[in-house]
């Protein structure tokens, strides 16, 4: 039977990539060492995680396992898991592991600085203690780092569930709004009639009364100017390793948020909220206040976009030892 290959994906080729470098090692270390028998122990475990890394990145779901694994993440965050966990039981099976100590500390430094199993490790000095409890030591501070950045994958993975829910939650919103408005135009009152003033009644579809297109020009005008906002977003994006990749989920919700605003600031246009201050003359004139609005749901998803950035960094993959070294 041919071997199975990988699917080549962002977070597949990190992986892959440190998967082989933990292989390397292990054939470095030559045969198990007679005087110590539990690097022996630490080399089989690094195997065994290994051959886990090798089982999730070829996995294969059956169609109708797709959606479930792929909403719950658990192979993407399996995959990590026993990485980390293989790279920790490799420069464990290694006898001179305090020699990468410099890069070791680097790694623990994802930490908190009073974090006693950090301070254990900057603290701790080649032979001061017994290989036993040098290893301890380190074993406790690697997989406290790890930990940290495998429950971070597991709140970028929530975070981009919400997202998605909250995009199907007001892409129904937005639906049942046109088609209300198809069905009965003008029982969402988009047109603006400025009776302080001498101007004439203006609806977003260029008709002096309600027409069934009204809803939909302004949800699409909107959806527009939110786009213009999730391009800024594009270009302000730093690069992300994360396994979880957010910028699509982001922009879905700016453009279902604009369109549901763009309804809104007509409404309130509509309802003389700004009377004597902003004048509509013309059909052309309410539909650019649509894509105003619609740009404008950046004042609010900014904290979602900073947010977002926060929980993307703390998913960060940390480094791994060898590039440490």
């Amino acid at each position: 039977m041919a071997e199975r290959k990988p699917r080549v994906t962002d977070w597949r080729l990190i992986v892959q990539s440190r998967l082989d470098r933990v292989r390397a090692d292990l054939a470095a270390l030559g045969p198990p060492d007679p005087v110590d028998p539990e690097g022996d122990v630490w080399r089989r475990t690094a195997e065994e995680q290994a051959a886990v890394v090798d089982e999730m990145l070829t996995r294969e779901d059956r169609w109708f396992e797709k959606f479930a694994s792929w909403w719950s993440g658990w192979h993407i965050e399996r995959a990590w898991r026993a990485l980390h966990e293989a790279e920790v039981a490799t420069i464990s099976a290694e006898r001179g592991f305090l020699g990468r100590l410099p890069g070791l500390q680097a790694r623990a430094a994802a930490l908190d600085e009073d974090d006693p199993r950090r301070r254990a490790l900057e603290q701790l000095r080649p032979g001061e203690f017994t290989p036993a409890v040098e290893r301890a030591i380190v074993v406790d501070a690697l997989r406290g780092a790890y930990d940290n950045s495998d429950f971070a994958h597991a709140g970028s993975r929530a975070l981009r569930n919400k997202l998605i829910a909250a995009s199907l939650v007001l892409f129904v919103i937005n639906t049942v709004l046109g088609v209300v408005g198809i069905v009965k135009p003008g029982i969402i009152p988009l047109c603006v009639d400025p009776k302080e003033t001498a101007l004439p009644t203006v609806c977003p579809g260029g008709l002096p009364k309600a027409s069934a297109v009204d809803v939909w020009l302004v949800q699409v005008l909107g959806s527009f100017g939110a786009v213009l906002a999730s391009v800024v977003l594009l270009l302000r994006r730093r690069p992300s390793l994360s396994p979880y990749v957010m910028i699509g989920y982001q922009a879905l919700i700016k453009i279902m948020l604009g369109a549901a605003l763009a309804v809104v600031g007509i409404l309130a246009l509509g309802a003389g909220v700004t009377s004597g201050l902003i004048g509509i003359p013309s059909a052309a004139a309410l539909l650019l206040w649509a894509v105003i609005f619609g740009y404008a749901q950046q004042i609010g998803t900014r904290l979602l976009d900073k947010y977002t950035d926060e929980v993307l960094d703390k998913a960060r993959p940390l480094p791994d030892w060898e590039a440490q070294r």
